[in-house]
């Protein structure tokens, strides 16, 4: 595990980038244009960075990005 200390504009500027984060691999998520493999691949990271973001954002805020489904299944 590791640790990390950040003064309240820092936090603020962490919740900010995982927001657009999020909001950038879920409109990714929903081009169809993009390949399923690199669907999938965004929906794995957008996993993790929901976690993260889980770990400090309201339960109002958080709900604005937790995704119903689950993640897509790669052709293999």
């Amino acid at each position: 595990m590791l640790g990390m200390l950040f003064n309240e504009k820092e936090c603020k500027e962490l919740d900010y980038v995982l927001r657009k984060e999020l909001d950038e691999m879920l409109l990714d998520m929903s081009d169809t244009r993009l390949d399923q493999d690199i669907r999938y691949a965004i929906a794995l990271r957008y996993k993790t960075v929901f976690r993260m973001y889980a770990r400090f954002a309201p339960a109002k805020e958080l709900s604005k990005y937790a995704r119903r489904g689950r993640v897509p299944q790669s052709k293999q």
